[in-house]
């Protein structure tokens, strides 16, 4: 039963190979409850693997949801790497798995995942009335809700507010030259200070989902565009995006730890959470729990907008939606657990105690919400002029291929396995290949041919 899945897979979390390959022969044998006298188990597979702390909160939200409705929830984190997540995903959904029955995916999934998820119009057309209209219109693939909107994401800069005052800076970099500098600056004193191991900048550096984000924002910094712009016309292959990756190489072995280009999330928070790392490029949600700031003291963590280019600043549009596999034997309990998760009250309880960012409407109609975090609150206002969606309404269903091609030709110019030169019109061409797209130059640039 999903029970025994579930012991036995949290036991298995070693590595993300393993946990697929349990995960995925466990899913393929489950068979639905015969007692039709207890309420049908359903299995949740998403966020994960995280801290205990985490992991804990996590659990509690799906008692709450069992003491509410009868509904028991078998839950089972998933591999940290998007990329990873995603294949786990498609190997469950090309089974034809009866469980996971919700698939926690990502904002970028939509298109790629609709032809295996519920049309949840028949469940849920009512509650996504209250979800912001830009959130339902992304998880809306031809008509058909394919997943509902749980939280959003941006990428921020966190840094050491104590480490600014100590070497005189009053404010956060607001470039990269100027992160660049006072990252060189703090690194040097902190190493002359005896700690060897700091360093100046930590970000996301492994080849997967989360290189893409950070890239198109260097990229957009530097006016190189959206990799595929809304016409669908390939501009990636341009001198802006040439330049901005080429200084992101730059800062490996220098600021930031050779390392980093096997750094995902958890690898960067480590560095910067133990103190390590003056600035940590990473998302708007739970990391700003002060309880997740030790050993750092209060009030030394703070966070703003990551620095600008010659074309200004840019953060990416993350997030999360809520899915129901039509393979399912229980879409509508998976239905009532979507619907609880994605509910007023769930979604305040989880701003209040973790920050994330919520996706229902009255949250930012109204101040009250979110005058609970003001310096959350402000970020957010400056956050939307400079907000941006990796490429993933244009691309449909090739999404996976347009970024997996992607933060592969990105690492490969950051290890320096390849010149920039050559594999942004090596990837170019991939792009093109994949999509059927045309050349074309980036907004107010000109393309490389």
């Amino acid at each position: 039963m999903a029970t025994n899945v579930s012991a036995h897979a949290k036991g298995c979390l070693v590595s993300s190979f393993l946990l697929a390959s349990f995960l995925f022969s466990a899913g393929c044998n489950h068979t639905a409850s015969t007692n039709p006298a207890t309420p049908p188990e359903i299995t949740f597979i998403g966020w994960g693997p995280a801290t205990q702390r985490e992991l804990s909160m996590d659990q509690s939200v799906f008692d709450e949801f069992t003491r509410k409705t009868g509904i028991r929830v078998d839950f089972i984190p998933g591999p940290e790497s998007m990329t990873e997540r995603l294949e786990l995903y498609q190997r469950y959904l090309a089974a034809k798995s009866s469980t996971p029955d919700v698939y926690y995916i990502d904002v970028v999934w939509p298109a790629v995942l609709a032809d295996q998820v519920v049309d949840l119009n028949q469940y849920l057309a009512k509650e996504s009335a209250d979800e912001l209209e830009t959130e339902v219109r992304n998880d809306t693939v031809h008509g058909r809700l394919t997943a509902m909107p749980f939280n959003t994401e941006l990428g921020v800069l966190y840094y050491r507010a104590d480490l600014l005052r100590k070497y005189g800076y009053a404010n956060p970099p607001a470039t990269w030259d100027e992160l660049e500098k006072m990252a060189t600056r703090i690194q040097a004193g902190e190493r002359a200070g005896g700690n060897q191991e700091f360093w100046g900048y930590v970000w996301q550096g492994a080849a997967y989902e989360g290189l893409t984000c950070n890239a198109l924002e260097w990229e957009m910094s530097y006016g190189g565009g959206r990799i595929i712009e809304a016409d669908g016309s390939i501009t990636v292959n341009n001198p802006h995006t040439i330049e901005a990756i080429k200084r992101a190489r730059r800062w490996i072995g220098t600021i930031s730890p050779p390392s980093v280009i096997a750094f995902k999330e958890q690898d960067a928070r480590n560095v910067f959470h133990a103190g390590n790392a003056a600035f940590e490029r990473d998302w708007l949600w739970r990391q700003f729990s002060e309880e997740s700031l030790v050993p750092n003291p209060k009030g030394t963590i703070a966070i703003g907008l990551l620095p600008g280019g010659p074309a200004g600043r840019a953060s990416t549009l993350g997030g999360q939606s809520l899915a129901i596999s039509k393979y399912s034997h229980h879409p509508q309990e998976a239905a009532a657990l979507v619907r609880y998760l994605t509910s007023h009250d769930e979604q305040l309880t989880l701003w209040k105690k973790h920050a994330m960012l919520p996706t229902r409407s009255e949250f930012y109609a109204s101040p009250e919400y979110l005058q609970d975090r003001p310096g959350i609150a402000q970020l957010w206002k400056e956050l939307g002029a400079v907000t941006v969606a990796r490429p993933s309404t244009v691309s449909g269903e090739y999404y996976d291929q347009v970024s997996r091609a992607y933060f592969s030709s990105v690492h490969a110019i950051l290890a320096g396995e390849q010149d920039a030169q050559t594999a942004m019109s090596e990837l170019q061409t991939k792009l093109e290949k994949i999509t059927g797209g045309k050349p074309g130059p980036p907004p107010g640039g000109d393309a490389v041919h």
